[in-house]
């Protein structure tokens, strides 16, 4: 498994904007791949925020549809979650996840993903 490794979390009032970034060596341009974005909160059903597929599709969850961009940079090898409009209900541990074989869909959930992080703290106040 690859060890992915998130940063960029932090705390933001209301209304207010963060990119999180996730090193993802070996996810190569050319190559197959889903990555996705993640998030766990004390008392809430982990949720799959967005997902990306290597062929570019993207997807996310109606909670953050609108607010949040997903994104690759395959030249760094690196994954963004643009976050904007944040609100407080946004406040969670983030993570990234993704697998390096074809899936015809990336599914927004982790299961299944071998390659995980260690995740970054957001707090939206």
């Amino acid at each position: 498994h690859v060890q992915l490794v998130e940063s960029g979390g932090g705390s933001v009032q209301a209304g207010g904007s963060l990119r999180l970034s996730c090193a993802a060596p070996r996810y190569r341009f050319g190559s197959n791949y889903c990555l996705n974005w993640y998030r766990e909160a004390p008392g809430k059903e982990r949720e799959g925020v967005a997902s990306i597929h290597s062929d570019g599709r993207t997807r996310y969850s109606d909670s953050v549809k609108g607010r949040f961009t997903i994104s690759a940079d395959k030249g760094k090898n690196i994954l963004y979650l643009q976050m904007t409009n944040l609100e407080p209900g946004d406040t969670a541990m983030y993570y990234c996840a993704g697998e390096r074989e074809f899936r015809d869909v990336c599914t927004l959930s982790p299961v299944g993903y071998p390659d995980r992080g260690q995740g970054t703290h957001v707090t939206v106040s």
